[in-house]
């Protein structure tokens, strides 16, 4: 079973929230990948800036997804 409850069974999950939990989680396996490819970037010494800037920022592009996603399956109710 996943840490942040990903793969929990929730009887009420619409076919909607499945599909959203299952994006979520390609997205932050891809974010991670962009991580790792961005340090490997950076500690090569003379690393390209321009190609690390890119995955800079297509890592913020994913960021942002990931943030939808998450305030989609989980909305502010002001009790």
């Amino acid at each position: 079973m996943a840490a942040d409850g990903e793969d929990e069974f929730d009887i009420n999950d619409t076919p909607e929230k499945r599909a959203l939990k299952a994006r979520l989680g390609e997205l932050r396996q891809e974010h991670r990948a962009l991580d790792s490819a961005i340090a490997a970037l950076h500690d090569k010494s003379g690393g390209d800036t321009l190609q690390l800037a890119r995955l800079k920022r297509s890592k913020l592009v994913l960021r942002d997804q990931i943030q939808w996603i998450e305030d989609r399956l989980m909305p502010d109710i002001i009790a």
